[in-house]
């Protein structure tokens, strides 16, 4: 989609519950984008981009800088979705089982959420992306949470999350030679249980609304995060 990203797509297009499909050029996820080459980021451009949030730690901000950031007519946003250094997110049982992780995030992270949330809710209407690193974690939640908002099919929000082993296990492979193979399959490890254990969670708060208030969001702020993609 971007040369040199390896896990970006459009939210669009994804069966809905009513029988329509998620709304196209308004939400795309991606993994880092201090990988785009010159011709990624003209590509950014051209599909009119106008946010990119930015989820990954403040370290890796400083050591990798996003490039979108010098540029004109692009609003950048970072948000440490999780904590503020990778130690603390630790130190609040970020280290679980990967099945689990988006529940220990919506259980955990409630403040970040809501303000990552809200900061898609109040962006410009124009084409809005969101990334962390690999964009398999903290990408892939805030992409679930999206999808689940919009009435997607959970079949379908599972795939989505899924795809993200797909996209990155032999491009890790080839990028890191000398690590223990089975080591980078199980990092890039997406399983879809993941993302139903996250909506069995919702599911037991109330609903994704009733979370989502619950979190601090406003509804109109709810509103529109699903007119995202609605």
């Amino acid at each position: 989609m971007f040369p040199s990203l390896l896990n970006a797509r459009d939210l669009g297009g994804h069966p809905t519950l009513d029988g329509g499909v998620t709304r196209r050029r308004s939400l795309l996820r991606a993994d880092d984008l201090a990988q785009l080459s010159p011709e990624g980021l003209q590509a950014l451009l051209d599909y009119g981009v106008e946010t990119v949030l930015d989820l990954r730690w403040p370290e890796e901000t400083a050591s990798a800088p996003n490039p979108v950031s010098q540029l004109a007519g692009v609003r950048y946003v970072a948000v440490s979705l999780l904590a503020d250094t990778p130690d603390e997110w630790g130190a609040l049982g970020g280290a679980c089982a990967k099945e689990q992780w988006n529940c220990a995030v919506l259980e955990r992270m409630q403040p970040r959420l809501r303000e990552a949330l809200a900061t898609i809710a109040a962006a410009a209407p124009g084409p809005l992306l969101f990334h962390c690193v690999a964009g398999k974690d903290r990408t892939g939640i805030i992409a679930a949470l999206m999808l689940a908002l919009a009435n997607v099919i959970p079949s379908a929000i599972a795939a989505d999350y899924a795809a993200s082993s797909e996209n990155l296990r032999e491009a890790y492979l080839r990028r890191y030679p000398d690590s223990d193979p089975r080591a980078i399959i199980e990092a890039v490890r997406c399983p879809q249980e993941t993302v139903y254990n996250m909506l069995a969670y919702l599911e037991r708060a109330g609903g994704i609304n009733t979370y989502l208030r619950r979190i601090g969001l406003g509804a109109d702020e709810i509103a529109r995060l699903r007119a995202r993609l609605v």
